[in-house]
């Protein structure tokens, strides 16, 4: 399984970024809008990680003008988490889910809120979208809404949203699929809407899609061991830990890593 999810990871950014290799790493850079991308492992590469690599990547990426920002999981690269730390940032860990069971119980959303999959024509499409940077407390850039829009037309994005009684976008969150293998990724809340159970009806929402669609494996990473048990109730099972490497002073606030924003 591990395995199948690197493939995915070196897969899924390549639709909205360039890679830049240094060795045994890989540096995704985004083109165009949007949440900037991150480095990671070279697909393929388990072993040891020399300080020299990650201070490279870390040189670019600040003559970029991008987050100094590192992903990978600690059971497939655990060479890597000494010479992060050693090059000064912060390591957090979070649950690394798989959907391997039946749902204990569908989570049923508030009499007065919607939840439903968001098309590439869909009006509210934009409220949707802003949800999400909401609950990160940033505001979408000119052209995120169209931007989101594209990959939902292309097939490399299933979006799903809450709405409340005022047609408003409460909580948003995407699936990204590439082949059998799809992540449920920026499930979000906005702040007034939160401890509702959005978040938990908007990733049943996507999962349900998912299976439609034809995955086989679905997952997610979990921003901690309490959100963690709260998917547990919709089949999903912590198989390994997703690692995120950031300066001190910086929250992890990816697009794609943790799944949720208060779920």
């Amino acid at each position: 399984m591990l395995t199948r999810l690197e493939t995915y990871y070196d897969s899924v950014p390549r639709s909205a970024a360039r890679a830049e290799e240094f060795g045994p790493l890989t540096l995704f850079v985004r083109e165009g809008g949007g949440w900037p991308y991150y480095a990671r492992p070279a697909l393929g590469h388990t072993g040891e990680v020399p300080l020299a690599a990650v201070e490279k990547v870390r040189a670019r990426q600040r003559e970029l003008g991008v987050p100094e920002a590192f992903e990978w999981v600690a059971e497939t690269t655990p060479g890597l988490r000494a010479a992060v730390e050693e090059s000064g940032l912060v390591v957090h860990e979070h649950p690394l889910m798989v959907l391997t069971v039946q749902a204990e119980a569908l989570p049923v959303p508030p009499d007065d809120v919607t939840v439903r999959m968001v098309g590439a024509a869909d009006p509210d499409l934009e409220s949707a979208v802003a949800a999400q940077y909401a609950a990160f407390g940033a505001t979408p850039a000119p052209g995120a809404a169209a931007q989101v829009a594209a990959r939902v037309e292309a097939g490399l994005t299933r979006l799903a949203a809450a709405f409340g009684p005022d047609g408003v976008a409460l909580a948003a969150g995407q699936h990204q699929p590439v082949g059998p293998v799809t992540e449920v990724v920026g499930v979000a809340t906005r702040p007034e809407a939160r401890r509702r159970g959005l978040g938990l009806a908007v990733t049943s929402a996507l999962v349900a899609d998912a299976r439609a669609q034809g995955a086989e494996t679905v997952f997610l990473t979990a921003t901690d061991d309490t959100v963690a048990r709260l998917y547990a109730r919709l089949g999903f099972r912590t198989i390994a830990t997703a690692l995120i490497a950031e300066p001190a002073e910086t929250e992890p606030t990816a697009e794609t890593e943790p799944a949720d924003a208060e779920a």
